[in-house]
């Protein structure tokens, strides 16, 4: 597997229709400009559809991947190392933010199990049945995957994403359930950026003390040393520091850019995984957004490299998709302004006319005209 040759296969979103519906745009009864990022999203949408007016999101599909990162016996989470399927649990019986949201809005919600380190008896078989491997290894001192169990990682994102496409999904709000996947991934995001550990590391979705703080730039900087060397292949990268759910959200992200299936990113790791998809493919951001602000600095900075402006910015910094699923109403609501709002009605050349009042000659009219 090489992902360089997704360049080849992923397009923009088409341009030609992008400019019919600015065109139609301009013809709404709604000023251009009067409805903020709303419009930009609306044309967005349009060019991603290729249809003009922009079809309603009806199918959405909040999409998690879920894994155990070795990295977290360390202490640098919020949580304990290797409880990932108890946010998995919460998140099916429907008391997580994310499955709450979900409900709300009646957006299915999926979760794919690319490395969670439990029995698979604790969780149902349509979970686990995809796992890669059991957590992944100590990315400061060695490789989270092996170059077989990365590829496969990658192949199960792209199966996930040809699933939802083939099944009529429109558009994804991607998240993942992971304990030490935000070390992971401001380790990817300083590598590709060229940044220090120290710039990258936040408190992840938990929250951390100093301490542990210090703990996670130190198993950072760590991993960077690792990850310099192997900056050339996105593979070995995703493989010597990355995770089975960094590398399936890798491969999904790039094969919903093939299928023109538009994706709502949501915290750090979706960045991260974002920035490595680019590396791959540098048409491949086109066809995703930035949900929300999660105030992980790595975020920021790989949200800076693709050109992505956050959608929300809430302070939301619980993870799990929650603040992507946030912002999908907003989504929904511009593509139903653009296809919904009226045009304004041509003005006629009778109606230009103006008619002279009783008692008055069409002289006078013109007089008043031209005063």
């Amino acid at each position: 597997m090489n992902l360089d040759d997704f360049s080849d296969l992923i397009e923009r979103p088409d341009g030609g229709v992008r400019r019919d519906a600015e065109e139609r745009r301009e013809r709404l009864i709604v000023p251009p400009g009067a409805l903020g990022r709303l419009d930009e999203l609306g044309k967005w949408l349009s060019a991603a559809q290729q249809s003009v007016p922009v079809k309603a999101v009806e199918q959405p599909r909040v999409v998690l991947f879920a894994a155990d990162h070795g990295v977290a016996e360390l202490d640098v989470s919020g949580r304990a190392a290797g409880t990932t399927h108890e946010l998995v649990r919460a998140a099916l019986d429907g008391a997580s933010p994310v499955a709450v949201l979900a409900r709300r809005f009646a957006v299915p919600l999926r979760i794919v199990d690319a490395g969670i380190d439990c029995d698979p008896e604790l969780l149902p078989e349509s979970v686990v049945r995809h796992r890669v491997r059991r957590g992944s290894g100590r990315i400061d001192i060695e490789d989270a995957l092996t170059a077989e169990e990365t590829e496969q990682a990658v192949r199960l994102g792209m199966a996930i994403a040809d699933e939802e496409a083939d099944s009529g999904t429109d558009l994804v709000v991607l998240g993942d359930l992971s304990v030490g996947g935000t070390t992971a991934a401001a380790t990817l995001v300083a590598a590709l950026c060229g940044t220090d550990a120290s710039v990258v590391t936040g408190r992840g979705g938990a929250g951390i003390d100093d301490l542990a703080w210090m703990r996670k730039c130190a198993a950072i900087r760590d991993a960077l040393r690792r990850a310099r060397p192997v900056l050339g292949d996105q593979l070995e990268l995703l493989a010597t520091v990355g995770g089975a759910d960094l590398a399936a959200m890798t491969g999904f992200l790039l094969q919903s850019a093939v299928r023109r299936m538009p994706v709502i990113l949501d915290g750090v790791v979706g960045a991260a995984c974002a920035l490595v998809a680019q590396r791959a493919a540098f048409r491949a951001p086109d066809w995703w957004l930035a949900g929300q602000v999660s105030g992980e600095p790595a975020q920021s900075k790989a949200l800076d490299r693709m050109a992505l402006t956050p959608l929300l910015d809430h302070g939301v910094t619980v993870g799990e998709g929650t603040g992507a699923l946030l912002a999908l109403p907003l989504v929904q609501a511009a593509a139903a302004l653009a296809a919904e709002l009226p045009e304004r009605t041509p003005v006629t050349a009778d109606e230009d006319t103006e008619e002279p009042a009783e008692g008055q000659d069409a002289d006078d009219v013109k007089v008043l005209d031209a005063t």
